[in-house]
Formats: structure tokens, C-alpha cells, sequence
């Protein structure tokens, strides 16, 4: 249970917060490089922690970060011209690179100091594992060189396009919930298994892959263990599996990634960055990538299309098709027969309890017991 001061503390990423400074001293992920298919092509709006910036690529296909208010009457840069390595409000013709630097001052007197020192607030980007990622913390020239940050070290992003999968989906609550829940490895044994009208079904020289539902299943008290390492930890969740032990490992990396549970040999693992929008939504990065092998035409079509695991299936804006608005639609019959929620995908189960909870859940509410002590 927090109070409400420490539950601002921890939700609340605004520029001039505790934990939003925090986050901007990490690498973040802005937007997919599918949202920016072509060079001198339709800008794009994004909200980053509240900030609202325009994303662009321009003609050598760098790509640019900047607020999206022009720094001369403040009009939105969102509306201008993408040409000539360079964005250009349109309504007076200033024109800035990627970089913020204005290079035209279309009704300014050549020679006017102005002319060399004007700029609008920009961010650094890079393009890595088919993601745009922005640094919004403090310039390098205001940092030591150890402070200065490096881009994620995940692996899915050395993987060859062949091998991996890359999406978001939009979350609408606040990115501590969102991380929480991905974490709880106790709400396996509930949110995510048949209904219990359904019997376990496996026999004794059933492969492992189809047991180990019934050990989550069975299992709903699991003993887990964390283990800190220099950039979050490892949280594994241990339950009986017929005599023996059953582990799920999830790791958590700082400030706000993580892993889906750990896979069995040869099937695909997935991955996941949060970013805040604002304090009541996110964007939830997803990943999926298998180091052995090439992801098959019909798995990808899965993922693109209904999703899988923890990628839900979203439109065409990346807004999950099962959605609040809907009440994720849900099926009664479903849930009576078939599955414990009666809500498909299991995604979506996850995004359905999470934002159930609230854009910020009120802990001062909460009642923890033993297998939360993970959260």
C-alpha cells in the first residue's frame, strides 16, 4: 500500500517531476520506424510524458524530434511543411533541421542576429529494432561522461528483421499499474487459465509444454525470489510441478521494460518497453524474437493480425480492437465455459484487469498479501 504522496511520486512523469526527470535519463521509445515510412513524409504527432513534440523524417531520412510549438507565435509545427532537410511552419516560413537549428527565417531581414541563434526545442533520436527512441534528459554538454546514456542493450534489437517482431499497443492507465501487472506472476493461476468447468486433462508422460499449464493452474500460492542485478532484477515464480519445481522467470530492466515469462526451448520470447503518454495512459512497445530461427510466415501474420502472448490485437493506431470502450468484449458464455474471463487473448485479459483498476489506481486501497511482494 502506498499513500497518495508516494503514489504521485511514482506515477507522475511530467518535466518537472521526480520520476519524470528520472525517466528521461534513459533512452526512450517514441514511435515505430513504420510510423515513418518515407523521407519528407507527413510529419507525425506524439505525447511523451506530457510533452507534446512532432516527429519527422526528412529528406536524407534522419530523423527529427522538436516541440511542436513554432518558437515565433507558438503555431503547431504538426501542420508544416516536411521538405529540403527541414520542417517549415507554414504560417511565416520558419523552417528547423532534426536538430532544432533554425535554417530559414523566411521573414527575417538577412544579416539580423536572430538569424544564427534561433532553434526550437529538440530531442536526440535514434532508429534501432525498427524503433524510434528519444533522449529527452539533460544534454550531453551538462553531463559527465559516464552519466551520459546508452541505448537499451536488448537483444531483439541485434536480431536480424527476419527474426523478430516489432509493435505497441496502447495502454489507457497509468505505466505503474501497466509495469505491476506484466511483473505478478501470481495472477497466472487465475486471469489466464480455462474455466473451472474444464478438468485437467494431462497424463504423466504429457511433454512439458502442455503440463505446465495445469502446474500454474494448480498452484495458485507460487513462492518467488528476486534478484537484483546493475539494471533492475530477475523476479522468478516457483510452484509445484508433480513433485518437482516449476520456475517463470521475468526480468525488469530500469526504467520501465521487462520480459514476458521465460519460454521453453525453441519457442519465442517477448519483450516490452513502457512509455508514458501522460499519467493516466502509455504506450506498451512489444517485441517478440527467436535467436534460432526465422519467425514463420504464419506467425507473423499472427502477431500482425490477432496477436499473441503479451501483443494484443490492435487498429490500424495501434488501439487494442478488445478495448474499454467495448468492455474488451467480453463473452458470458465464454467465461462460463470456456475461459475464466470470457475475454480473448491473453493480452487482453491483462489489459482488461489493469485498466479496470483506473487510469491511477488509488493504493491507499489495496489489501497485499504474501505473493505481492513482488509488486
Amino acid at each position: 500500500m502506498l499513500t497518495v504522496e508516494e503514489n504521485e511520486f511514482l506515477t507522475q512523469t511530467g518535466a518537472d517531476t521526480a520520476m519524470g526527470q528520472y525517466f528521461r535519463r534513459f533512452w526512450q521509445p517514441v514511435a515505430l520506424s513504420e510510423e515513418l515510412p518515407e523521407r519528407d513524409g507527413p510529419p507525425k504527432k506524439v505525447t511523451v510524458m506530457g510533452e507534446k513534440l512532432v516527429l519527422f523524417r526528412d529528406t536524407e531520412g534522419r530523423v527529427g524530434l522538436l516541440d511542436r510549438r513554432c518558437p515565433h507565435r507558438g503555431a503547431d509545427l504538426f501542420f508544416g511543411r516536411n521538405e529540403e532537410c527541414g520542417l517549415r511552419c507554414v504560417y511565416h516560413g520558419w523552417k528547423f533541421d532534426v536538430e532544432g537549428k533554425a535554417v530559414d527565417l523566411a521573414n527575417v531581414p538577412p544579416g539580423v542576429r536572430m538569424q544564427k541563434e534561433m532553434r526550437v526545442l529538440s530531442y536526440p533520436t535514434q532508429e534501432a529494432g525498427e524503433i524510434i527512441w528519444a533522449y529527452m534528459g539533460p544534454p550531453a554538454e551538462e553531463l559527465t561522461q559516464i552519466e551520459i546514456p546508452k541505448l537499451p542493450d536488448f537483444e531483439f534489437i541485434h536480431m536480424e528483421p527476419a527474426k523478430r517482431f516489432v509493435t505497441k499497443q496502447l495502454m489507457e492507465c497509468n505505466w505503474a499499474q501497466a509495469m505491476e501487472g506484466d511483473l505478478d506472476g501470481a495472477h497466472f493461476s487465475f486471469l489466464h487459465v480455462p474455466a473451472p468447468s474444464i478438468k485437467s486433462s494431462h497424463h504423466p508422460f504429457a511433454p512439458v509444454d502442455e503440463k505446465r499449464l495445469n502446474w500454474i493452474r494448480n498452484d495458485p500460492i507460487p513462492n518467488f525470489e528476486i534478484l537484483e542485478h546493475e539494471v533492475g532484477f530477475v523476479v522468478g515464480w516457483e510452484r509445484d510441478a508433480d513433485g518437482e519445481s516449476y520456475w517463470r522467470m521475468t526480468q525488469f530492466s530500469l526504467p520501465a521494460a521487462g520480459t514476458g515469462p521465460s519460454t521453453m526451448p525453441g519457442e519465442t520470447y517477448y519483450g516490452f518497453s513502457l512509455v508514458p503518454i501522460d499519467d493516466i495512459s502509455c504506450w506498451m512497445y512489444c517485441y517478440a524474437w527467436n535467436p534460432d530461427r526465422n519467425l514463420g510466415n504464419e506467425e507473423r501474420e499472427k502477431l500482425a493480425t490477432v496477436g499473441h502472448g503479451i501483443i494484443a490485437e490492435v487498429d490500424e493506431n495501434y488501439i487494442p480492437v478488445r478495448n474499454r470502450s467495448n468492455d474488451y468484449m467480453i463473452d458470458r458464455e465464454v467465461q462460463k465455459n470456456t475461459t475464466f474471463t470470457g475475454v480473448k487473448g491473453l493480452a487482453e485479459q491483462d489489459i482488461m484487469i489493469q485498466q479496470s483498476q483506473g487510469r491511477i489506481v488509488d493504493r491507499t486501497r489495496e489489501t497485499l498479501t504474501q505473493t505481492d511482494g513482488c509488486v
